[in-house]
């Protein structure tokens, strides 16, 4: 085993592996990564193993195609052919959103599609139209009307999700209407015949206020969450596949992780954590979008993760020690290592600005951006010196 100097801290790095098919026992091409770490001195008691979840997915062959999708809404909202479904606050994403759509739009080929977005952006902050634009019109809701000969690309990927998504559901034979509101009960006016709640993180609320007043509403965790393929979350955290299918978020994930952390200690005799991850929970100052697409951070974890991460205000002791007390580099460096033993309420003036966060929301953004999306290759990613 590497056993690393004194002098470094938490460090995450990526473990490259082959490619993942499905059908492949993920536990067993993990743990084969795992048993080279291990050999090489890198791996240890105390790390924690993150395994991103697209790959998790492949190997179930966690897949279903637009059909399954469609046949879906239509028994769970009990629609026709011609039926006039609406849709609420759908993100603006080809990966995430424009193959749900179709499907959604498969459902009712000779009916309506009423897609209802917020504005000025989505739920994690895709430009839907400019700030400017929504400004001066200064209207809610803006309508099919409002946006004749109006172009709004989205900053980064150049994309009109607007007439993208139009062009989606009339691929379809559907009649699509595009409606800009941030209120959820708008759509309601249209006079569809069933609802899905589309956003993310807000679903459950969107869902309560819309129930209120309309019940024939589901959201999309309600749909593929049975059967062969399927996952717990749904539609949410999918992805975008070949052919006309989509890539759900793994299935029984928590089964997962418990199993890879017992053959870990089972065969090579080292106590890790495990976790699947998938979008970093963090906000691109830049750009202003949320990065999180996927329900939550991390979608399974072992129990030594169940914590929040927090510590002392280091520079702030650092500076009090000094300008108050007098103290020298070393004695500084010495009342540092006792109080950090110590436990200290959680109001303690020690403590603040150190904001406890969730233990797996903050690995699971280190092992997103450690990974990527490109072509990093490292589908694991090992962190230490994170768990005391």
């Amino acid at each position: 085993m590497i056993k690393m100097p004194d002098y470094i801290g938490p460090m995450a790095f990526g473990v490259k592996m082959g490619v993942i098919l499905p059908g492949m026992d993920i536990v067993e091409k993990v743990l084969d990564s795992l048993v080279k770490c291990s050999e090489d001195g890198l791996l240890s008691d105390g790390d924690i193993v993150c395994v991103t979840e697209s790959v998790v997915a492949r190997a179930q062959n966690n897949y279903v195609n637009l059909d399954r999708i469609a046949q879906e809404i239509s028994e769970k909202l009990k629609l026709k052919e011609d039926s006039k479904i609406a849709v609420i606050f759908p993100i603006a994403s080809r990966n995430r959103f424009s193959m749900i759509m179709k499907g959604i739009a498969r459902a009712v080929p000779k009916g309506e599609v009423v897609v209802q977005l917020s504005f000025p952006t989505d739920e994690v902050g895709n430009v839907v139209i400019t700030p400017h634009f929504a400004a001066n019109l200064c209207k809610d809701p803006i309508t099919e009307d409002d946006l004749k000969g109006h172009t709004f690309k989205h900053p980064l990927t150049g994309v009109d999700y607007i007439n993208l998504y139009r062009e989606v559901i009339a691929s379809e034979g559907a009649v699509p209407t595009i409606i800009l509101s941030n209120n959820p009960l708008q759509s309601i006016e249209y006079g569809p015949d069933g609802i899905i709640a589309a956003d993310i993180h807000r679903r459950q609320k969107t869902l309560e206020q819309i129930t209120g007043w309309y019940d024939n509403c589901i959201t999309l965790d309600q749909i593929c969450n049975e059967g062969e393929a399927r996952s717990e979350w749904g539609l949410l955290g999918s992805n975008m596949s070949a052919g006309e299918r989509l890539k759900l978020a793994p299935r029984d994930g928590q089964k997962v992780v418990v199993q890879l952390q017992s053959e870990v200690k089972s065969r090579l005799g080292i106590a890790v954590e495990v976790m699947i991850y998938g979008d970093g929970a963090y906000l691109d100052p830049s750009s202003g979008i949320y990065e999180l697409a996927d329900p939550r951070a991390a979608f399974a974890a072992t129990g030594g993760l169940d914590c929040f991460r927090e510590g002392l205000k280091y520079k702030f002791l650092a500076d009090q020690c000094f300008h108050d007390e007098q103290k020298n580099a070393a004695e500084i460096e010495e009342i540092m290592a006792e109080r950090t033993r110590r436990d200290l309420p959680q109001d303690a003036l020690a403590k603040e600005g150190t904001t406890p966060r969730k233990m797996e929301d903050v690995l699971a953004s280190l092992a997103d951006l450690v990974s990527g999306s490109a072509d990093a290759g490292t589908p694991v990613v090992i962190i230490r010196g994170f768990l005391r």
